[in-house]
């Protein structure tokens, strides 16, 4: 079913229109009561000019008392509503003096004095007037509160994006610095072929990492690719020592996960598995769908929970020379990604496989929507990858 491109306004996104809006709507309300009530007692027509000279009084007086209201309402609630209760009584013995000023005019031959008149109208324009001021109050009060509300969700969002892009930009300096060194050697050793296809697809994965929005999503497809890019530079530094499988089930590369999800866990995997044996080790990266989840694994053939940094890999910590030094990106990142864009639904366990080694078990909600302000560049084109 094809729905309408067109967006419903917010009846107080123009604070101004609704205004005169109300104010069109409620005095021209109180004009046709009068009328009608004129017209029930059998009054003759001339007498609806009064009633018209009336609405134009309490119309003008209202928009002198909103001048005054806009002032107080920013101000202590003692002194708003103590002006608030001297102001009101004496805009509505000026509402009546003009009404019954005018209506002696009228009843030229009346026998009422005009102390009458004044006091028959005064509960009239006093019941009007009070519940304008009412009405005034009660709608500002709420635009109030409403406008600390949004500025309380906006700083909520902006503390969000900040902690999201704090643990999104958190690259493992070591990977930074292994990269420059290993194209610094092939420079001196005057191999400016692999010097440039690494350089090429170092700037192209920091390109991904720094365009796209710490809080955007991506395909499963997409984030296959940018972690291919990220190892293809691995690979260049650890040959045949680094061996990836990737056993992506057709049916999740649609599926959305937050953009550099994987990335962390894969090089938490080639600095405790690949890096700490001779013969390197093998990683694997999974999905597959359970039921409304999806289930994304990342294993590697290391030492797993057998080595003697196991803590440090599960804290993200190394130490030189006794002390800790944070390596940059932990799984805790992780963790803390999945509980700021999840919440309690989601899963996240490491594992020790029957065969060995070590595993990441993520589960999250399957989603393949992404609204068109939160998708990346990425999810538009390919990520660049230099072959």
């Amino acid at each position: 079913m094809s729905v309408l491109p067109i967006q419903p306004i917010p009846f107080f996104a123009n604070k101004d229109r609704a205004f005169w809006r109300l104010q069109a709507v409620g005095w021209g309300g109180a004009m046709v009561l009068r009328t009608m009530s004129a017209l029930a007692n059998d009054l003759p027509l001339a007498s609806l000019v009064l009633v018209l000279i009336a609405t134009i009084t309490g119309f003008s007086i209202s928009l002198v008392l909103s001048v005054v209201y806009r002032t107080l309402i920013k101000r202590r609630a003692l002194v708003t509503w103590g002006l608030t209760l001297l102001i009101l009584p004496f805009a509505v013995g000026l509402h009546a003096f003009i009404d019954a000023w005018v209506i002696s005019l009228w009843r030229t031959e009346g026998d009422a004095s005009f102390t009458q008149l004044f006091l028959g109208v005064f509960y009239l324009d006093a019941t009007l007037l009070g519940a304008w001021t009412a009405l005034y109050y009660m709608v500002n009060f709420y635009l109030q509160v409403e406008e600390q509300n949004d500025q309380l969700i906006r700083l909520e969002n902006q503390a969000t994006s900040a902690q999201l892009a704090m643990l999104r930009y958190q690259l493992n300096p070591h990977f930074l610095f292994n990269t420059l060194n290993s194209i610094s050697t092939l420079v001196l050793l005057k191999q400016t072929e692999p010097a440039n296809a690494m350089l090429s697809r170092l700037s192209s994965f920091l390109r991904y990492t720094l365009v796209n929005k710490p809080s955007a999503r991506v395909t499963v497809a997409q984030e296959v690719e940018t972690l291919q890019l990220y190892l293809d530079i691995e690979r260049m530094r650890f040959e045949e020592r680094l061996r990836t499988t990737f056993d992506i089930d057709p049916a999740t590369e649609t599926a959305l996960l937050p953009s550099l999800l994987l990335q962390p866990l894969v090089e938490n995997a080639i600095k405790y598995a690949v890096s700490q044996q001779e013969s390197g080790a093998e990683i694997t990266i999974a999905s597959q769908l359970v039921g409304p989840m999806l289930r994304i694994t990342v294993s590697d053939t290391g030492p797993g929970l057998q080595s003697p940094t196991t803590d440090n890999r599960l804290s993200g910590m190394t130490y030189d020379g006794g002390e800790p030094v944070s390596t940059g990106v932990g799984l805790s990142n992780i963790r803390d990604r999945l509980s700021q864009a999840y919440g309690e639904n989601h899963r996240f366990e490491t594992v020790e496989p029957l065969e060995g080694g070590f595993a990441v078990v993520i589960e999250i909600p399957v989603d393949r929507r992404v609204p068109a302000e939160e998708a990346p560049e990425t999810a538009r084109q390919p990520v660049p990858v230099a072959r």
